[in-house]
This record gives C-alpha cells, structure tokens and sequence, in this order.
C-alpha cells in the first residue's frame, strides 16, 4: 500500500484542488498541468515506505535517507555535554524525508531553535539553521538526533515528546523540502559508513557499539 506521510496532505490537497479548478474554470489542460505535477511530486516528495529495522541491541540504524556528508569526532556541549561522534545526512528532494529514531531509547528533551536558513550542505549550518534537537535516553548512553532546517527546506516537525518512548527504526518526524539530519554516536561507537555513502533510514547500520 502506497503511504503517505500526514504532514503531505495539505499540500497535495491545494495543488490538487488547484488542478480542478485550473481544468474547469479556464477549460486549458495545459494550464492545468502545471498544478497536476506538482500534485504527484508532492505525492512522491511525502512518500512513507514501511522500513524493516535489523536486529540487534548493539547497532544504530541511519535516522534519515540521504548521503553522508560528516563524519567527525566533536564535543557536543549544548545537549550532550560530551565528546562524541557526528554524522551528518544530506537529504535531496528525491529522497523520503521521514526521520526515524536510530535505536531504541526514551525521549529526554525535544529543543526547537530559530536561527539561519543556510545551505544544509555547509557544516556551520549544523548549529546556525534553525533546527529540532531530539535527546535520547538509552541503554548506550544519551543519543541526539538533530533536524537542520536548509535554504530550501525551512519546516522540520518533530512528533515526539519528553517520555515518549521510541524503538530503533520509528519514524518521530520529517523535515519538508530537503535538508540535513545530525546524529551524535557515542565516542567509543565503531562507525560503518563513509563519506559518500548513500543511507536508508531505519535500515541502514550507520555504528555499533559492544
């Protein structure tokens, strides 16, 4: 079954009712068809397939599709409060952009920051672009996932809140658009991506841990 992430629906239902209105008001299919695309890639853009997560305590799952763009160790003193290992995921907008939790933990904290809008590919962009920081509890230690708003896309929904509990692979959220998706690894985690790699959410192994 063909699934669709519910922050889609307001935007498929304008440029639908566009087309509608486009056809039957001026008669002029080709005036129509501008809207008509853009209702099917607003379709394709808001795409939510089912992701199988693999098994395994010790692994972390990609929170996002996309490229990796970073991989770098950092101190982490705004949420973390300590040394640990970056990821950065760039997302086009040919990729599904449904955010997933990337191991099983218990929401600690949901941090909504204003700030920039600058291109997600830049790694200033990490801390200066207004951004949804997601702090997880879990059996490794606090885990925090990052949603960078980019030039294009300036809208991330985080659907998840302080106690939620989420399980490795679960979608939380989505970033509109496309745009880049950090994850904080612990320091001692052994990496399984590089940079270039294309990545899954919910499937991809991006670490484990012993």
């Amino acid at each position: 079954m063909f699934k669709l992430a519910p922050e889609g629906y307001p935007f498929i239902t304008f440029f639908s009712v566009l087309t509608i209105v486009s056809l039957f008001m001026t008669g002029g299919i080709w005036i129509a068809l501008l809207p008509f695309i853009l209702t099917l890639f607003m379709m394709y853009f808001f795409r939510d397939p089912e992701r199988i997560a693999p098994e395994g305590d010790n692994i972390f799952v990609s929170p996002a599709d996309g490229k990796v763009i970073l991989i770098k160790n950092v101190r982490e003193d705004q949420h973390l409060k300590s040394d640990a290992i970056e990821i950065s995921i760039f997302m086009s907008p040919l990729n599904v952009h449904v955010n997933r939790a990337p191991c099983d933990g218990v929401v600690e904290s949901v941090v909504h920051t204003k700030g920039k809008f600058l291109s997600a590919f830049k790694h200033e962009a990490s801390l200066q672009n207004e951004n949804i920081a997601m702090l997880l509890n879990t059996r490794h230690g606090k885990i925090l996932v990052r949603q960078v708003a980019g030039f294009v896309a300036r809208r991330a929904v985080c659907r998840v809140k302080p106690g939620d509990i989420l399980k490795k692979g679960q979608r939380y959220g989505i970033i509109k658009f496309s745009s880049r998706l950090d994850v904080y690894l612990p320091k001692d985690a052994d990496i399984k991506v590089k940079l270039g790699d294309k990545v899954k959410a919910g499937e991809t192994i991006i670490g484990t841990v012993r």
